[in-house]
């Protein structure tokens, strides 16, 4: 078996990045940049007020000042400001020629409709000054971005109307299996409703993919193959669930070699997960998961979802928390890197899911996380510090 660290290590240097396109601002949320995105202006483009009140001259704080114009944001000053003299001022609107700070509303009072005395501590220039966020020619956003709504801003600010991100991997998805049947039928007792495809379906449209689902294949050679040709013409990436573990009828690991597709390991020290099989063959990916539906989410969270954001050109950093355990977790098979689903408390504690195995589906409906525990490690205690990946 390989080592998880190994396996992971394995698919992220096998990534030929996806080439680019471009795409409408608007359609650009969840997508990675291809490129540095760079500012055409200035931000702000010119010095402009931070708070609604009178642009003056600092030397003239202690003097009565004539109002020679009154400028609301999106105006441009018309006059400059003398001696004595200021501009009654707006939020956003820029700062007048001879004004070097804004006094705030607040600190001033009127004796007469033209002019305007201060008082009060008024030391904040209360100015953005030109340049002071961006300057002309920065970059703003690096490439490997992922999009998000914060990001959005920051390209229409710089000019983007026209995004360019790396192309979403098409990514085929083939159920094998004669027990399986679909959602809208009701199984008879030997069958199962085939759930993992819509699961993974799901994964990988989270992360970018677009996903082309080819149903159920039959256990049998020819059949299984008849898929894989039709998904392989179609896709940068085929995933194949079932199939791969060491029964009579596991005819996953045989379909892709007789698709010339180079096999990098079969099994890794993961559970549960231990039946992943992956292969590439010149910028084409082949993962082999295991049909059990807690398995084929694990190994979707760990190992292909970071594949498919480095396809992307995205370096992928999961979610984190640190919290302690509200309760020790023990385990028996210690030979792999464990995985459990587990819940965060109101009290922020961790605590472990009604969990029987990796075929127990429900147990990740309530689960906001998974947590591990490192091979040879058989416990860890209540109150210990545990890492909790966000799912």
């Amino acid at each position: 078996m390989l080592p998880f660290s190994k396996a992971l290590e394995a698919i992220l240097n096998s990534v030929c990045v996806l080439s680019s396109e471009k795409v409408s601002i608007t359609h650009s949320l969840n997508r990675i940049l291809a490129e540095d995105i760079k500012s055409d202006i200035d931000m702000p483009p010119c010095d402009r007020a931070v708070m609604d009140g009178y642009a003056c001259r600092r030397a003239d704080l202690d003097k009565e000042l004539s109002i020679v114009e009154v400028i609301p944001a999106g105006k441009k000053p018309e006059k400059e400001i003398g001696p004595k003299q200021c501009a009654k001022i707006m939020t956003g609107a820029p700062i007048p020629k001879g004004a070097d700070c804004v006094i705030m509303v607040e600190h001033t009072k009127k004796p007469a409709d033209k002019t305007v005395s201060i008082f009060g501590e008024n030391t904040n220039n209360f100015i953005r000054y030109k340049g002071e966020d961006i300057k002309t020619g920065q970059v703003v956003l690096h490439k490997g971005t992922l999009v998000k709504p914060q990001h959005i801003a920051v390209l229409a600010s710089a000019g983007y109307t026209e995004v360019p991100v790396t192309k979403r991997p098409k990514v085929g998805i083939i159920a094998t299996g004669d027990e399986l049947v679909e959602p809208h039928i009701k199984p008879e007792n030997w069958q199962l409703r085939n759930s993992n495809s819509f699961q993974l379906a799901a994964q990988f449209e989270t992360i970018g993919a677009a996903v082309t689902y080819y149903g159920i294949a039959k256990d049998s050679i020819d059949v299984i193959d008849k898929f894989f040709k039709k998904a392989a013409d179609e896709c940068d990436v085929i995933t194949l669930s079932g199939g791969v573990s060491m029964g009579d009828f596991d005819f996953g690991p045989e379909i892709f070699k007789k698709n010339n597709i180079k096999l990098l390991f079969e099994k890794i020290a993961l559970k549960p997960g231990k039946p992943l099989v992956f292969g590439v063959k010149k910028g084409f990916y082949c993962f082999g998961i295991p049909g059990n539906p807690v398995s084929a989410f694990v190994v979707t969270e760990l190992l292909i979802k970071p594949f498919l954001y480095k396809l992307m050109g995205h370096e992928y950093s999961p979610v984190n928390l640190k919290l302690p355990l509200a309760e020790t977790i023990t385990r028996k098979d210690t030979e792999r890197l464990g995985w459990f689903p587990v819940k965060i408390t109101s009290d922020g504690r961790v605590k472990s899911i009604d969990y029987h195995g990796s075929a127990h589906i429900n147990s990740l409906s309530d689960a906001d996380g998974l947590i591990s525990m490192d091979v040879s490690i058989a416990e860890i205690s209540k109150g210990s510090l545990v890492h909790i990946r966000l799912v």
